[in-house]
């Protein structure tokens, strides 16, 4: 096992949509801490390309392989990827999300269905294929002192409220009963398992928002920036690495204070 707690050497990460944003950042960062990486894409080849010569610049192993993660067939078919340009993963990040948004009357079950497919349901497929490859592949003390680590992409809105994106919240919602089930239910096998819940980062889902509303999202960040990618992937790398290994069915929040919920100093 390596001397410093907080490398990744020797281990092969996966990380579901890793084409841009938080997926990529986590994957590049993952690379930085000695891990190869399996770069999953849905629809963006050209960014998981970019991806894969982030890692290869650090020196590690990429691969990056197409899959819907909202569909079973293709979540199998990604880990055999993994096994057969790699190995089994050590690390798993489930990633991919998306957005819907509308007010409650003008939802259509077409914009529920499709975000909880692949932000609730996608989670749950990439989970369990995740805990059956890592039973599969046993245990490789030499480089980790867990069985294997996963970790889900939740958001602040697990717990804060959102109006006009309850497809969204609901996900989030359910994504942390479903990381603190998976957790309790197999941390006896020395799989860890948690989450990491971004607040406002900058990456594509957010452009238009940003570039229209900016100064109104600040006021509701205490720390005074929108967080970047790479924040969220940092944060990812420590939680997967040896220097976590008593890290078990949390959700570290990575919000730059907006859980503190601002707008309500000076007793609201």
């Amino acid at each position: 096992m390596t001397a410093d707690l907080f490398r990744l050497d020797g281990q092969v990460a996966l990380v579901t949509g890793a084409s841009s944003g938080i997926g990529q950042a986590s994957a590049i960062e993952l690379a930085r801490a000695g891990a190869d990486v399996v770069v999953n894409f849905h629809s963006s080849q050209d960014g998981a390309k970019e991806t894969v010569a982030g890692v290869e610049a650090l020196g590690r192993r990429a691969v990056a392989v197409k899959a819907d993660v909202s569909q079973e067939a293709e979540i199998a078919a990604l880990f055999d990827a993994c096994e057969r340009e790699f190995r089994s993963p050590d690390i798993v990040m489930s990633n991919a999300g998306l957005q819907r948004d509308a007010a409650i009357a003008d939802m259509t079950i077409e914009d529920w269905n499709t975000v909880i497919g692949v932000n609730l349901t996608g989670a749950f497929l990439v989970g369990r294929e995740a805990i059956r490859r890592f039973r599969a592949k046993g245990m490789r003390a030499e480089v980790s002192r867990a069985l294997g680590k996963l970790v889900f992409d939740s958001s602040v809105h697990q717990v804060i409220p959102w109006a006009g994106r309850v497809n969204y919240a609901a996900s989030k919602g359910g994504l942390a009963l479903l990381m603190q089930s998976l957790a309790q239910e197999v941390a006896n096998e020395k799989i860890r398992v948690n989450a990491v819940a971004p607040g406002a980062i900058a990456t594509r889902i957010n452009a238009d928002e940003r570039r229209d509303n900016e100064a109104k999202m600040l006021e509701l960040i205490p720390y005074g920036r929108i967080g970047d990618p790479a924040d969220v992937g940092r944060v990812v790398a420590w939680m997967v690495s040896d220097a976590a290994d008593y890290l078990v069915g949390q959700t570290v929040t990575v919000d730059g204070g907006m859980t503190l919920y601002p707008s309500f100093r000076g007793n609201g």
